[in-house]
């Protein structure tokens, strides 16, 4: 057929197609101008049609190509219909206008427009039945192929005018998905008729084609069931029914010029790709009893029978419904499925997240596992939920009060919505994706087939926008919202759990101790006053936090203590209202652990810290000091001043450990930073320059109280260990060594005793029982250690060095650094320490082999009896005794000639090895990330049990807590003792080499 220009027409002919939505009326023209389609030009309902579809150019280009391919005279009926039939015309360039795969499969099939004219009623819908009789005549794959297509068309033709919403279209391709896997049994059977009288097979659905929700093109996840009839024995009918189900995988799943009809999926079985592709009924139930999984069960909460024998598929379905209605009673339930859902949104392309429709955040599968999880909950008591389709079983949780009427209403329209937007992406070129195109023109299209006319691109993302943020946050509210409706009575008139129920809620999402959990909500949400109504709308995402949490109990019981406290205070739940921020950032800190909440319900007004932008920001010394040496000043006496000093601690102590835990977590808006050694820097840095503040404030506080402005002797503490080294961590004691210096024209022994009253004052202040924790000092490295005095001076310091100093002693002093008092005397406290440290030619091979042997005397003999050496942090194989003696080794036999290395810092002084070509950069990477990982690992176990420890705690919640500290999901506290196994043991590599072999 040739083009035939129509003169003069152009230009009238091109401004018409641009107002009826043509973006290219320069390729339009030509085919319009097709002596066939003539009559389409010409004609404004014609036109208005066109300008209905959501891409008119695809729409003309996909007419001219069926009408080019018409039998000869046909082409003229098929343009005389579409300007007499409305009905099949909206169809038939809706299609067009949609799809360009079924576009083409017209061009192959000219005549199958035809089918179009099937079902003109907007009343009457294909079911099962009516599909199978359009496929009654498809005798090989081929013919099944091209008859799938055909009763495709008609399904998509109803769904782009509108005569179907998006629930009934996928329920209708589910139905021919069942018409096409039964047609493709019988054409299995037809083909080895000795197989099929051996078995009795049956195919069970599950996924969406078992919800009767499926896509355009989807996988259709099946199960096969089998049994041996005939008098076959048993291996042989499994032989045979194998055999029929390979073959009716192959019909559906291979493609050809007409393409694929999609792949049938059978990795949902049992033992999965591993597992025989057919069982009997009893090998199934007795794999589902004894090994099946939780998502296996999950899985199954779709099954239904779709073909093959129906007796056995009922068989089936009625023996396995009672094992998932009974999975929420499984063991890690809520971890498991937890897990999965994480599992799904890691395995997401960075590049693809914010396009993903299916499985990114606020996607469909957020709306389907939130169902699910609830079916799965309350299906166990409550029929009403045994459904496979989500949108049906959102309308039984609603129904049954486990979702409230407005939430379930807002879901089910985000869901309708995200479902047609990816109805029409595959429906295009029927392939399977559920990622949002970024091509305008797709955009276009796919935003004019869900009815925006104006600005369809700007309006399909605003839309899309709108409804994943409602499910976003449907998704958190989804589990929590009705437990305050079951006892708080928040919606009178309404359906509401029972408290049974609620407890079931509770208790699939973590909370170890529903009852008491209920009893919180309770005591926070009932009534009528403002408080309870703020605490109301906190308390969903509140939940949400807690469940994400490794004790849950513990935060929810935090929250309620703090609110108890504070509830009355205008400012506390304004700021947990208001600020975003600060409600998560409480969240997190009262349900990681015990140190921080402690600390926190000692002086709950320190919340405020979480709502301030840079609240959790580490104050300095510079900072610190001035304002506990102030508060000390305005005391009346030495143990009020102390008493302020501490509570000054016990804030900053609060505010290092909550900053640490939101860093290490990491919140929706803030991700846990990756750089752990600079965490570990920032904490050990606060926390020295709190202890040495805090050393300052006693120090005065003692001097007052007793001699007034002026101490007899010059006096100076001594940072040592960990202390010294800006190293501590939350469960340290303050290393120290005291020096004085009697003043000009004092008798030697009253200075030394005055020195020794303010150690005495010192150490009984700040260890006075009160609700502040205290701070305990450990002068054991002093000479002599603890049978040497508590304090000396610094002529005796100078005399025992030079006379009795040992290697350890000289080794100890690799840490000193003045944090207290006199610093002239400081300095030369360190003047004196310095060529002890750093002895000049480095070590002699004595020391050498000195500090070697008293290194394996403490591995042998400091272990705690029965502590496993490969998880011991301080003392264990690759710990930080480890890499810390190999770093001061180094230090000690270059420090001289190495500037670099003479600092306290074992992480500075690694780095200077390194750089002074005295240890690999391999191996100086492999000991810093030891140390690292054993500082945060005390870290975490203070922080998670309150106590320091240098061993990972025993009781799961406790190592899960520490595991998720760390970085590693939930679940995953086995791999956390495995990558701390695997690093140490890489560091004691090293250690062997640098430390005894160099």
């Amino acid at each position: 057929m040739t083009t035939v220009p129509v003169p003069g027409r152009r230009s009238s002919t091109f401004t018409r197609l641009l107002r009826y939505g043509f973006t290219d009326p320069g390729a339009a023209e030509p085919l319009l101008a097709l002596p066939a389609l003539a009559p389409v030009g010409d004609d404004a309902l014609l036109l208005d049609a066109f300008g209905a579809t959501a891409d008119p150019d695809l729409a003309l280009a996909g007419l001219a190509r069926l009408v080019e391919a018409q039998p000869e005279g046909d082409d003229r009926v098929l343009v005389d219909t579409l300007t007499t039939a409305k009905p099949l015309r909206d169809r038939l360039l809706g299609v067009l206008g949609a799809s360009e795969a079924l576009g083409d499969h017209l061009a192959r099939h000219p005549g199958d427009w035809r089918a179009l004219a099937t079902y003109e009623s907007a009343d009457l819908h294909p079911g099962v039945a009516e599909f199978e009789s359009c496929l009654a005549d498809a005798a090989d794959p081929v013919a099944l192929r091209v008859a799938y297509r055909r009763c495709l068309l008609s399904i998509a033709a109803r769904d782009v005018c509108g005569t179907t919403d998006v629930a009934e279209a996928a329920a209708e391709l589910a139905d021919l998905a069942v018409a096409t896997l039964r047609a493709a049994l019988a054409i299995a059977r037809s083909a080895a008729p000795e197989d099929a009288g051996q078995c009795r097979l049956a195919v069970i659905a599950l996924g969406k084609c078992g919800g009767r929700e499926l896509n355009y093109v989807s996988d259709v996840d099946v199960v096969f069931v089998a049994e041996p009839a005939g008098g076959a024995d048993e291996s042989a009918g499994l032989r045979a029914a194998t055999r029929l189900a390979s073959h009716l995988m192959r019909i559906c799943s291979e493609t050809t010029v007409e393409g694929t009809i999609w792949p049938v999926d059978a990795n949902l079985r049992p033992e999965g790709r591993n597992g025989p592709l057919v069982r009997t009924l009893s090998s199934h139930l007795a794999y589902y009893q004894r090994w099946a999984k939780t998502w296996e069960f999950q899985a199954l909460l779709k099954a239904r029978a779709v073909a093959g024998d129906p007796l056995l598929g009922e068989e089936y379905i009625e023996a396995v419904s009672p094992m998932v209605w009974q999975a929420a009673e499984r063991e890690n339930f809520v971890a498991d499925v937890q897990k999965m859902r994480r599992r799904v949104i890691d395995n997401i392309p960075a590049a693809e997240v914010e396009r993903e429709l299916k499985l990114g955040p606020g996607g469909l599968r957020d709306v389907e596992f939130a169902v699910q999880l609830l079916q799965l909950v309350h299906g166990r008591n409550d029929t009403t939920l045994h459904s496979g389709s989500t949108l049906v079983a959102l309308q039984a949780l609603a129904a049954g009060g486990y979702v409230g009427r407005v939430d379930a209403a807002q879901l089910d329209d985000a869901y309708r919505f995200l479902r047609a937007m990816e109805h029409r992406i595959q429906l295009f070129r029927l392939r399977r994706t559920h990622l949002v195109p970024e091509d305008p023109a797709e955009l276009r299209r796919l935003g004019r087939s869900l009815g925006f006319r104006a600005d369809p691109v700007t309006e399909l993302h605003r839309t899309w926008r709108r409804h994943a943020s409602v499910v976003r946050r449907l998704h958190e509210k989804l589990f929590y919202r009705p437990l305050l409706d079951a006892v708080a009575q928040l919606a009178p008139g309404e359906s509401r759990l029972s408290t049974e129920a609620a407890g079931l809620r509770l208790e699939a999402l973590g909370y170890a101790d529903p009852v008491a959990a209920l009893r919180h909500i309770e005591a926070l949400a009932s009534g009528v006053s403002r408080k309870a109504a703020i605490q109301r709308t906190l308390l969903p995402v509140l939940l949400g936090w807690f469940a994400d949490s490794a004790d849950p109990d513990a935060g929810l019981l935090g929250f309620r203590k703090v609110s108890d406290a504070l509830g009355k205070t205008p400012w506390y739940l304004r700021l947990l209202r208001d600020e975003g921020a600060a409600a998560e950032n409480l969240a997190r800190v009262l349900s990681a652990g015990r140190f921080a909440p402690d600390l926190l319900l000692r002086a709950p007004e320190a919340v405020a810290i979480l709502g301030d932008p840079g609240g959790l920001a580490p104050r300095g010394r510079h900072h610190l000091e001035p304002e506990i040496l102030a508060a000390v000043g305005r005391a009346a006496s030495a143990e009020a001043a102390v008493a302020a000093a501490r509570g000054v601690r016990r804030r900053e102590l609060f505010r290092t450990a909550a900053a640490d835990l939101i860093s290490s977590y990491g919140t929706e808006e803030n991700p846990a930073e990756a750089d752990t050694g600079a965490l570990v820097d920032q904490v050990g840095g606060a926390l020295t320059d709190l202890t040495a503040a805090t050393l300052a404030g006693a120090l005065r506080a003692a001097v007052r109280e007793r001699w007034g402005d002026e101490l007899p002797t010059r006096f100076a503490v001594i940072g040592m260990g960990r202390f010294g080294g800006h190293e501590l961590s939350y469960g340290s004691d303050a290393d120290v060594l005291f020096v004085h210096e009697p003043r000009d024209g004092v008798d030697d022994q009253e200075a030394a005793r005055a020195a020794g009253l303010v150690v005495e004052e010192m150490r009984r202040l700040l260890q006075l029982p009160t609700a502040d924790p205290p701070l305990l000092i450990d002068a054991d490295l002093r000479p002599e250690g603890k049978s040497g005095p508590l304090v000396r001076s610094l002529a005796s310091y100078e005399a025992y060095y030079r006379r009795w100093s040992l290697v350890w002693e000289s080794q100890a002093l690799l840490r000193a650094v003045p944090v207290a008092g006199d610093p002239g005397l400081g300095a030369r406290f360190m003047a004196l320490a310095d060529p002890l440290r750093y002895p000049a030619e480095g070590l002699g091979d004595d020391a050498v082999r000195e500090i070697r042997r008293l290194k394996a005397r403490m591995e042998s003999e400091r272990l705690p009896r029965g502590a496993d050496p490969t998880l011991h942090t301080k003392l264990g194989r690759g710990g930080l005794s480890d890499v810390e003696w190999t770093v001061q080794l180094l230090q000690m036999r270059h420090g001289w000639s190495e500037p670099g290395l003479r600092t306290t810092r074992t992480r500075e002084a690694l780095a200077a090895a390194h750089a002074a070509d005295l240890i690999a950069a391999e191996d100086a990477q492999i000991l810093d990330e030891a140390w690292v990982l054993a500082t945060r690992v005390r870290n975490a176990v203070m922080l998670v049990r309150g106590r320091a420890s240098d061993t990972f705690p025993s009781d799961t919640r406790e190592l899960a807590a520490v595991a998720r500290y760390l970085g590693f999901a939930p679940g995953h506290a086995g791999d956390m003792l495995d990558t701390y196994r695997r690093v140490t043991r890489r560091a004691r590599g090293v250690v062997e080499t640098l430390f005894y072999d160099a």
